[in-house]
């Protein structure tokens, strides 16, 4: 197996984690704060990563390109999480992380188009198709005993996490050409600046700067280790990225599901429907199509 494609699932993994320490991080948090504070940890995280690689020397020789696509993709980046964070704060683990991997139908046609992935074209699709499938047969209905007050909640934290997918594809595909050339660990903190930048920003522009302060000390801690669990997951995706296939790596992402629902049926009692579990076999099943293709 190809070092990249193991990143990717190093990847998956950690960012599976992330779902499950972010929602303990935001039962009481704003979900704003919560991503501006996490976000700081991802930046510190990520730094130290260049520090240990040696690479921030180089930053002066990166492209005017480069510096655009990878503030793009951060931004991108922010808006995504922004909405995801939202998402999760109102809506079950079960419902949101399967809508957010949905970006991966874009993902992967925007990378065919732009980067010419077209290799086993046929089976990089029909995985896709399959694990797409999955993935709404994931979303499920509340039954019809559910209050209004409910049933208004799911389509917020559905429409927040679709935002948050539309997002998270477009972060896939402007990261692959901000990052050419520039070694993967800088590319990933310049990004994360961005994010940072981003997310402050709307936490200022919301006027939420005073709910710093009062942040349960219990869950700044989950805050903290999700930040720490994103910064090693971006780190293995954006290798990825820059050494493999768009098409495949954001497939193999799909994976963290099966660490996030794992976490949330033990820590959390959110269980799986029988539609929900044939969902999630048809990701697996569609991943593995797509990864053979790397």
């Amino acid at each position: 197996m190809q070092l990249w494609l193991v990143a990717a699932f190093a990847s998956a993994l950690f960012a599976g984690i992330v779902s499950i320490l972010a929602k303990c991080g935001i039962k009481t948090v704003d979900s704003d704060v919560a991503t501006a504070l996490r976000t700081c940890v991802v930046v510190v995280f990520t730094w130290v990563m260049v520090a240990i690689a040696g690479s921030a020397g180089t930053i002066g020789s990166i492209s005017p390109k480069s510096w655009l696509f990878l503030a793009l993709s951060g931004l991108a980046t922010g808006g995504s999480w922004i909405c995801y964070f939202k998402a999760l704060s109102i809506g079950d683990i079960n419902k949101v992380v399967p809508i957010d991997k949905s970006s991966t139908l874009m993902a992967v046609v925007l990378s065919i188009v732009l980067f010419n992935e077209t290799g086993d074209l046929g089976l990089r699709l029909a995985g896709t198709a399959v694990a797409t499938t999955g993935t709404f047969l994931m979303i499920e209905r509340k039954s019809s005993d559910a209050s209004s007050a409910s049933e208004r909640d799911r389509r917020i934290s559905i429409a927040y996490a679709l935002a948050a997918a539309v997002f998270a594809a477009l972060t896939s595909v402007l990261a692959k050409v901000g990052i050419e050339g520039v070694e993967s660990n800088l590319a990933t903190a310049i990004r994360t600046m961005f994010v940072l930048a981003m997310a402050w920003a709307i936490v200022a522009g919301k006027d939420k700067i005073g709910l710093v302060r009062g942040a349960n000390r219990h869950e700044l801690a989950f805050l903290a280790a999700s930040g720490l669990a994103t910064g090693a997951s971006w780190l293995c995706y954006y290798y990825a990225i820059q050494m493999g296939q768009v098409s495949v790596v954001v497939q193999v992402d799909k994976l963290s599901l099966l660490v996030s629902i794992a976490f949330a049926a033990v820590v959390f009692g959110e269980r799986l429907s029988r539609r929900g579990s044939i969902g999630l076999a048809l990701i697996v099943a569609g991943t593995a199509l797509v990864a053979a293709c790397g």
